[in-house]
C-alpha cells in the first residue's frame, strides 16, 4: 500500500512539474532566458546609415598668401595696426619715408631690401640697425626716424608691407637686392642692376 502511495505522489510530482514548465515556456519566461545579449551601441559612433562627417580643410598661417590672387589682395588681408615691435616699425618707417609714394610693388621692394640687408652678413643684422646705419637712408635725423602720423592710410599699408616683407609671404620683383636710389639721382654706382620699380632702381 504504501508502494502505491509512493508511486501515486511520484507521478504527481512528475505531472504537476511538467504542467509548470509547459506553462513557463508559454509565458516567455524561458525566451527571456535563452536571448542573446545585444552590445551595447556607442551614441557617438556613426550608424550604417549615417553620412560620414567631412572634416573642413584646416587653412595654415602661410596659405593666406597662396589663396591672395595679388599684392593688394595680401595687404588687405592684414590685420589692422596695433602695438607693433619696435623692429617692425623700424622696417615699417623705411617703407613710409621711402616709398610711400610709389605702387605696392616698389614699397614691398624696399622693405625687402632691407629684410636681405639683415641676412647678408655685410650689414646689421636688425632691421632698425639697417634702418638707422649712418648715411643709408636720407629721411633718418640724428639717428632716428621722424615722426610718423600714425592715424594715416599710408602708414596703415606701410606696416602691412612690412609685415609681408618681414614674413617673405610675397616674392619681390628685385629679390635679392641690397641696395635702391631714386630714378632722379645718379650715384654712379659699379653694382649690378636688376630692375626699375615705379621711381626707384634697384641692385645687387
Amino acid at each position: 500500500m504504501t508502494r502505491i502511495f509512493n508511486r501515486v505522489s511520484n507521478f504527481t510530482i512528475a505531472t504537476t512539474l511538467v504542467v509548470l514548465l509547459c506553462g513557463a515556456i508559454g509565458s516567455g519566461a524561458a525566451a527571456q532566458i535563452s536571448q542573446v545579449v545585444q552590445p551595447s551601441i556607442d551614441v557617438f559612433a556613426p550608424t550604417d546609415n549615417a553620412s560620414p562627417q567631412v572634416q573642413p580643410p584646416q587653412v595654415q598661417a602661410g596659405d593666406i598668401a597662396t589663396q591672395a590672387a595679388s599684392l593688394e589682395d595680401l595687404i588687405a588681408q592684414q590685420q589692422p595696426v596695433g602695438a607693433i615691435t619696435p623692429e617692425l616699425k623700424c622696417l615699417a618707417g623705411a617703407i613710409y619715408f621711402e616709398a610711400r609714394a610709389e605702387a605696392p610693388a616698389g614699397q614691398l621692394a624696399v622693405g625687402r631690401v632691407i629684410v636681405a640687408r639683415t641676412k647678408s652678413g655685410h650689414f646689421p643684422t636688425t632691421y632698425c640697425g639697417v634702418v638707422l646705419q649712418p648715411s643709408q637712408f636720407s629721411f633718418v635725423r640724428h639717428h632716428a626716424i621722424p615722426t610718423i602720423d600714425h592715424s594715416s592710410a599710408q602708414w596703415q599699408q606701410s606696416v602691412a608691407i612690412a609685415r609681408i616683407a618681414a614674413e617673405g609671404s610675397w616674392q619681390s620683383p628685385v629679390e635679392g637686392a641690397l641696395y635702391f636710389h631714386a630714378k632722379r639721382v645718379s650715384p654712379n654706382w659699379h653694382r649690378h642692376r636688376l630692375a626699375q620699380i615705379d621711381h626707384q632702381v634697384f641692385y645687387q
